[in-house]
């Protein structure tokens, strides 16, 4: 069984991003500090940019790892995006691949034009 089926069944449809964030960062134990490639994880994301649009909580597939960050797909967006180390918040929560179907099925993304 998925970790996350509790939180989806527990949804009323009325919570906020930040609400379902913490409630996946309670169950989801498994950390790490170093995402890999192949391996799926949500994360709290704070950019550098100014005036660009981002996922504060993004859901990604990791495709490459590199020194300046990674690459992943973006569930959440539906597109790759590079993340840079420097602005990742804390650790790295790993999705297993049988719960990613339970992980997509939440809206807890939370776009937000950094300024």
């Amino acid at each position: 069984m998925s970790r996350l089926q509790p939180v989806v069944d527990n949804l009323t449809g009325l919570e906020k991003p930040d609400d379902i964030m913490m409630e996946l960062m309670e169950v989801l134990t498994e950390e790490t500090i170093l995402p890999e490639p192949g391996n799926y994880y949500t994360f709290v994301y704070s950019p550098k940019t100014l005036n660009i649009t981002d996922d504060e909580y993004p859901l990604v597939a990791v495709t490459e790892v590199k020194g300046w960050g990674f690459k992943g797909f973006n569930y959440h967006w539906g597109l790759m995006r590079n993340y840079t180390w420097e602005e990742v918040i804390g650790k790295f929560h790993v999705v297993k691949a049988n719960e990613i179907e339970d992980a997509r099925s939440l809206s807890y993304a939370n776009f937000k034009i950094n300024s």
